[in-house]
């Protein structure tokens, strides 16, 4: 399998979706069929959909999607980890053969959000139905990150979006020397996705994101990395096929079997898709 790690879909509604601005052209329905006819031209064979807002309601939904859509492989969706019932909310969702994560928007809450009794306890109840933990932070977060990954070294994770570093402003150090103490843990992989929203629009070059994706690369090896496009996300840089490109050009030089990993393999063995 070619797989995309990371893209969301959604039935758009202003209430549901209040980080979508005013006159974005995100403001609409995102479905199965319009992101298979995108992949299919490079080759893409299925995806994993990711959460994009906090509710058991939209994770059900998704699921509802993987059933119609064979396209789709995986389904990471939305469970309160803090909630008393935790455990009863995972058990019914991984009844669902196609449920293979859970994430939060970590990046809305404070730098030390994650270290919460409440969160930890939930957190530490995703081994036992199998289920992975995506990152979604900013560079910030990264710190207490490590401190997770490290209390809790069974557990899968991957970190999305590369931490979403200030590749605008060019700023780098920071972000590796944080980035270097989560990826000491082997339990930690990380999704190259979500990269044109965080540098220049329009106007970015591929050039841009070299000095981050080599510092991934030198941190987290062949062995740890996926693709994902963000879509539709990534929409707003670029087109499906652009941002394939961007990661392409860049794994050329490695071997066939590297980006036999990166693109698929990986995000197969990591989600433990069917």
């Amino acid at each position: 399998m070619r797989i995309d790690s990371h893209q969301h879909f959604w039935k758009y509604s202003e209430g549901e979706y209040p980080w979508i601005g005013q006159g974005s052209p995100l403001q609409r329905d995102w479905l199965p069929a319009a992101l298979e006819l995108e992949a299919a031209k490079v080759g893409i064979t299925g995806t994993v959909a990711v959460q994009a807002r906090p509710s058991l309601e939209e994770s059900s939904w998704l699921l509802e999607l993987a059933d119609q859509s064979p396209f789709l492989k995986g389904v990471v969706g939305w469970v309160d980890l803090r909630a008393e019932t935790v455990e009863d909310n995972l058990a019914a969702l991984s009844q669902h053969q196609k449920f293979v994560g859970v994430r939060h928007v970590v990046q809305s809450e404070s730098s030390e959000f994650m270290l919460q009794p409440e969160f930890m306890r939930g957190l530490a109840k995703l081994k036992q139905f199998n289920l992975a933990y995506d990152l979604l932070l900013f560079p910030k977060h990264l710190r207490s990150a490590a401190q997770v990954a490290a209390h809790l070294p069974e557990q899968r994770f991957v970190l999305d979006h590369i931490a979403k570093p200030m590749v605008r402003a060019g700023l780098i150090q920071t972000w590796k020397d944080d980035l270097k103490e989560l990826a000491r843990h082997p339990n930690v992989f990380c999704k190259i996705s979500g990269l044109v929203t965080e540098a220049k629009m329009p106007g970015w070059k591929a050039e841009d994101f070299r000095p981050y994706l080599d510092v991934v690369m030198e941190l987290f090896g062949e062995d740890r990395v996926m693709f994902g496009s963000d879509w539709p996300v990534c929409l707003l840089g670029g087109s499906y096929e652009e941002i394939y490109q961007l990661a392409a050009d860049y794994f050329a030089p490695f071997s066939e079997e590297a980006r036999r990993k990166f693109f698929g393999a990986t995000a197969a063995s990591f989600y433990r898709l069917a």
